[in-house]
């Protein structure tokens, strides 16, 4: 790699954001429903020379469907053509952005880019998965890349209306997958869905759907980053995140949409968890997952509402700073993940890369996917991880040791500006 490239990386990738905080359905300003990578993302935007810039397209069809955004916007995807040996491969990404669980939450995406086409970047850059260039994405550079826009506030799985806002981002979906059919993607050889935190979980709640567009014969795999929300204990003793999720699920009329054989025997909201149907998914499906990741430490684990006297607040910003009691607390977190994901990596056709690392998502950002210094594995980056699965080089079911034990990690540092 080219050393002016990994200088410009490495600029666009600092590891210490400078955030005012994070909140799980962003009920008074938008930057509450970023999670981390989008935060990461947002430095990008500031300084992208050399990078492939990507414009926008709407989807003209969709308002005929009832398939638009919050505030009735036609919703839109990011698409570069492939060429040469991908010409008829096909990776489509989408997008992450939190959820809404409330009409306040929800009626406030409307006035943003996770509610309304009319406030989304103009053109956004691929980097990592989606780059362009080969000596930083060697596997999908020359596939068909393309980000489907995140618009709505459960995971592409709503299916409801209220007069303040409109629920419909089931219909997004489904009118995405039919413009980039009618763009060449029927024609595909092989296809690959993936997505990053609330765009990983929408992979694992499609991955069977997105295999169904095409025939039999064609290689069809998903990748969910940052995607395996566990429905986990907080301090507190209660289920922060069970309880969100019921009210994006209930809002959104999502429960309609969720797999029937996680719905006949428990709760819609239970259903919205990965744990609860990835064992009954056909499709391979690979996760990427940080043992501890941060937003979920932050948001599910040590949300204010669970920690009132703040006893969390300097460790679940850096990690360094945790205490003995802590640090036991959240391996005990790791434990709950890898055993929520045993069975299910013992399908053959399934893959697993967990690192020990305080991140969330790592397929998008340049610096975690594919660089000198990017994170890895037994010397198995996430780049290679992800070739070698999709492409039928190896079997990849990795899991790092415990924390501290891995040196090769990006790990993230929050502090107030």
């Amino acid at each position: 790699m080219k050393m002016e490239k990994m200088m410009k990386m490495n600029v666009l990738f600092a590891l210490v954001l400078l955030v005012s905080g994070l909140a799980l359905g962003g009920c008074t300003k938008d930057d509450d429903t970023w999670n981390v990578s989008e935060l990461a993302n947002a430095r990008e935007d500031q300084d992208v020379g050399g990078l492939l810039m990507v414009p926008l397209t709407l989807i003209q069809s969709a308002a005929g469907k009832g398939a638009v955004c919050m505030d009735g916007s036609l919703p839109a995807y990011h698409f570069d053509p492939g060429h040469g040996s991908g010409a008829n491969s096909w990776l489509v990404n989408l997008e992450g952005g939190g959820w809404c669980n409330n009409i306040r939450s929800c009626v406030y995406r409307k006035t943003s880019r996770r509610g309304s086409s009319n406030y989304m970047e103009k053109e956004i850059p691929f980097t990592g998965i989606m780059s362009n260039d080969p000596a930083m994405n060697p596997d999908f550079y020359n596939w068909n890349r393309v980000k489907v826009r995140y618009c709505d506030g459960a995971s592409f799985k709503g299916e409801g209306y209220d007069k303040a806002c409109i629920l419909e981002d089931k219909r997004i979906y489904e009118a995405a997958m039919e413009e980039l059919m009618s763009k060449g993607m029927r024609n595909a050889d092989q296809a690959f869905l993936s997505g990053c935190s609330a765009g990983g979980l929408a992979v694992v709640q499609h991955c069977d759907e997105f295999h169904g567009l095409f025939p039999a014969n064609i290689k069809v795999k998903c990748i969910a980053d940052a995607g395996l929300f566990l429905d986990a204990v907080d301090v507190a003793g209660g289920r922060t995140l069970r309880g969100f999720y019921g009210g994006v699920v209930n809002l959104q009329g999502a429960a309609a949409n969720l797999p029937k054989n996680c719905t006949s025997q428990m709760d819609g909201a239970l259903c919205f968890f990965p744990e609860n149907i990835l064992n009954n998914i056909q499709t391979p499906l690979l996760f990427v997952n940080t043992a501890y990741d941060v937003w979920q430490i932050q948001e599910s684990l040590a949300p204010k509402s669970a920690d009132p006297t703040g006893y969390w607040d300097s460790c679940k910003k850096n990690y360094t700073t945790c205490d003995a009691k802590q640090i036991q607390f959240l391996q005990e977190f790791r434990d709950q993940m890898l055993n929520r994901v045993n069975y299910f990596s013992g399908i053959k056709q399934n893959g697993l890369f967990i690192n020990s690392c305080f991140a969330h998502c790592q397929t998008e950002r340049q610096d975690t996917w594919y660089q000198d210094d990017s994170p890895r594995i037994r010397n198995l980056t996430v780049a290679k991880a992800v070739g070698d699965w999709y492409l039928d080089r190896s079997e990849v079911k990795v899991i790092d040791c415990a924390y501290p034990c891995d040196s090769s990690c990006h790990n993230l540092i929050f502090r107030r500006s």
